[in-house]
């Protein structure tokens, strides 16, 4: 039969040879994919299909994400941290603070800094614009030998052992594992019958990159307001004035369109009334972006010959800064099941194998999604009772060294059981 091998007696078999294919070059699907063919080299082929590659890491200017201390040893270990450090900013502190927009007071009530269960030199994340980033990705899947493949996914179909593939480019592919890492929209999640639970927001997440004149010194700063909250994360250094900040502002959305909807000044003026007078003067480096808030998540990780990853997984609040690094924990989770696969002489798009990946990942992305929407709910409004029991909440913690110090380790991932790409440990 076609595709079968035959060996002398007393000499076992080759393995066959596996095909992955990843659906998606955002920044989980170029890690999945550096990450496997950097542990299997010629023994695996990868794919990564996507029509957006004709653009590069354009496409990405301007986004920024908090990487935490485990993601950061994720891509320490694939090899791309040292190419992009220069550009990664460290946050070393992050102050919260809640009132109305009028208040003249913005009182502190939290504040966390590196503790000393950190390494020295290992803050608890970092902040990394995405276009260095994704263009660092890019870079490695090339050197190591990812086929990068500028073409969507027309039609996936399971078959015995394989998935048959048709790419828009008309050509066809058998894969041992197709990867859905092609976002909340994902049609390869829904052609496989894969339910979704999940809303939309009455609000809007809007980002920009400002200029000013004052140094952050490293310092995070999340201000909630009635509409929701306003972050200021730091960015290195540049720009026109010296110093550099991306935002993350939640606005209500029947609200968006008179404040984003003036000239270029009086957006600039809407900015300045919620930072405040902490950074001197400030320009506007990056023209403000908006897109809408939703709550997502797939009722199955997995299905037949198919894995979900990153957004076609899960969609949560930008509340906690923390989508990025739900994608590299599926990732780490998702690649270490492929390896010990591989090396086993087990079929990688086996049941098994993806039944243990999402167990592996599905608690930790309902947690994390609960807690942010959780969150969102508690502080994004101005009812009295709630502010006080809030406030009372965020000042206790305050004064609980020790339940600080769990909450930096499980936002910097310290946690237990972690797999082995996010503890910086080799596939």
């Amino acid at each position: 039969m076609s595709g079968e091998t035959t060996a002398e007696p007393g000499v076992m078999p080759p393995r066959p040879r596996r095909t992955i294919l990843v659906a998606g070059a955002g920044i989980p699907g170029l890690a999945l994919a550096v990450a496997l063919k950097q542990a299997h080299g010629p023994a695996l082929d990868v794919m990564v299909c996507d029509p957006a590659l004709a653009s590069g890491a354009a496409r990405h200017a301007g986004r920024a994400y908090a990487v935490s201390a485990a993601g950061r040893r994720l891509l320490d270990r694939l090899g791309i941290w040292a190419g992009i450090v220069g550009s990664a900013e460290a946050i070393r502190e992050m102050t919260i603070s809640d009132s109305r927009l009028a208040d003249p007071v913005r009182p502190v009530f939290l504040t966390f800094a590196e503790d000393g269960d950190a390494a020295p030199g290992d803050p608890f994340a970092h902040m990394v614009e995405a276009e260095p980033l994704v263009g660092a990705l890019l870079a490695a899947a090339e050197a190591c030998g990812v086929d990068l493949v500028a073409s969507g996914v027309a039609q996936a179909n399971p078959g015995a052992g394989r998935m048959a593939v048709s790419l828009e480019d008309g050509r066809a592919v058998d894969a041992s594992l197709v990867v859905a890492a092609d976002g909340a929209r994902s049609r390869l999640r829904e052609a496989a019958g894969i339910g979704w639970v999940g809303w939309s927001y009455p609000q809007v997440g809007i980002v920009a990159t400002v200029a000013h004149e004052r140094p952050h010194d490293g310092r995070a700063i999340e201000h909630f307001l009635p509409s929701g909250p306003f972050a200021l994360l730091p960015l290195v250094d540049g720009g026109t004035l010296g110093h550099r900040t991306s935002i993350v502002w939640t606005e209500r959305t029947a609200d968006v369109e008179a404040l984003l909807g003036g000239s270029r000044d009086e957006t600039l003026a809407e900015i300045e009334r919620r930072c405040g007078s902490r950074f001197g003067r400030i320009a506007l480096e990056r023209e403000p972006r908006s897109y809408p808030l939703a709550f997502g998540m797939a009722r199955r990780f997995q299905a037949d010959r198919l894995a979900l990853l990153g957004d076609a997984a899960h969609v949560i609040h930008p509340i906690a800064g923390q989508g990025l690094n739900l994608g590299l924990a599926d990732v780490a989770a998702l690649a270490e099941g492929i390896t010990d696969a591989v090396r086993l002489g087990m079929d990688p798009g086996s049941r098994d194998v993806l039944l243990a990946y999402e167990r592996r990942r599905r608690f930790d992305s309902f947690a994390m999604a609960a807690a942010t929407d959780g969150l969102n709910r508690l502080f994004s409004n101005d009812v009295l009772p709630l502010r006080l029991l809030r406030d009372f909440g965020l000042g206790l913690v305050d004064r609980l060294p020790r339940l600080k110090r769990r909450f930096i380790g499980e936002a910097a991932g310290r946690g237990r059981n972690l797999p082995r790409l996010l503890r910086g440990e080799a596939l």
